[in-house]
């Protein structure tokens, strides 16, 4: 077809593969944000000291006098899966430039995994070259959790329409989400807080935040105590309204993944912090952001997937000739 673009000549992926691409960048970017977690346990936040190169001269561990090869290699495996991270991304966006139909929508939601990849690339370094300052650290990983909710975000997007979305919740509690989301955000921040006056911080000489570990606990806490009441009036509502399935269902692994959550989190607390439970306690929050996003998108409907589009090109002008040859044939009596 004359004027075409070349990308529409390029088959166009399924669905079905467009959303292994997004479960992957989801699963990608929940996992960098567990591994960095390691990091900062283990003490390895300087394991590589400069950036982009692990050491001065060379964009790998070598042995050095001044630098354990365990600190090196741990910070060094955190980077090269950012590249993973990369490649889902960039695999998600152009899966969605080759689909046919095109779904701003979703080219938009996959554009933010490959360019998320980059600015943490940017703030990873930022960090290091600040010797890992607490707030460098905190900036880190606050945008780990915002990919994942778009990450998920894509996942669903894939796989639904495109139609404007129509309610299957009351308009009140739609924009009760955005409370939702805004105390969610805050827990994790006030979480941030927590790590940088704890003792974790990713280097035996990083300076920590001279706050009392006990009062951002609590603040921290208290969130948690906000969230909690936000879910159980929800569920409250959801039943008088008699909600769809689907979004019961996502509300029930919301309200068991927060309560383990907070169980996990006064366990870690009470137990003085040890290292294995704050790996954990981050991949907790990873699955919070998530189940989070489940009951917000299964509070509409966006209608069916769009049908796929022919290709274009000589393929399809040979099939448009075919079916005129075809029109014009004579009918036998």
């Amino acid at each position: 077809m004359p004027g075409s673009s070349w990308l529409s000549r390029l088959p166009s992926p399924s669905v079905r593969l467009q959303r292994g691409f997004a479960i992957a960048a989801l699963v990608a970017n929940s996992v960098v944000s567990v591994t960095g977690s390691v990091v900062r346990v283990t003490g390895s936040g300087l394991g590589c000291p400069t950036w982009p190169e692990c050491v001065p001269g060379s964009w790998v561990p070598v042995a050095h006098p001044e630098l354990s090869a365990f600190h090196q290699w741990v910070e060094f495996g955190n980077r090269l899966l950012f590249g993973v991270v990369g490649i889902a991304g960039a695999l998600c966006f152009i899966a969605a430039l080759l689909a046919r139909p095109r779904r701003r929508r979703v080219l938009l939601l996959s554009l933010t995994m490959p360019l998320g990849v980059v600015v943490q690339a940017v703030v990873g370094g930022i960090t290091v070259l600040a010797g890992l300052v607490w707030w460098t650290v905190a900036l880190h990983f606050l945008p780990s959790m915002v990919l994942i909710w778009l990450a998920a975000l894509l996942v669903k997007a894939v796989g639904e329409g495109d139609e404007p979305p129509r309610p299957l919740v009351p308009r009140p509690l739609l924009a009760l989400r955005w409370v939702f989301v805004v105390v969610l955000y805050a827990m994790l921040v006030a979480g941030t807080l927590v790590t940088a006056a704890g003792p974790h911080g990713g280097d035996a000489d990083t300076p920590r935040l001279e706050l009392p570990v006990s009062s951002l606990a609590q603040l921290h806490a208290d969130l948690l105590f906000v969230y909690l009441g936000m879910l159980v009036a929800l569920g409250f509502t959801l039943r008088a309204v008699a909600a769809h399935t689907a979004l019961r269902r996502s509300y029930w692994v919301l309200v068991a993944v927060v309560l383990a959550q907070g169980a996990l989190g006064m366990v870690q607390y009470l137990a003085g912090v040890p290292e294995v439970m704050v790996v954990l306690h981050v991949l907790g929050a990873t699955l919070v952001v998530m189940a989070t996003t489940a009951v917000w998108v299964a509070c509409r409907d966006r209608g069916p997937v769009p049908a796929p589009t022919p290709p274009a090109g000589p393929a399809a002008a040979q099939q448009d000739v075919a079916a005129e040859r075809v029109d014009s044939t004579p009918i036998s009596a």
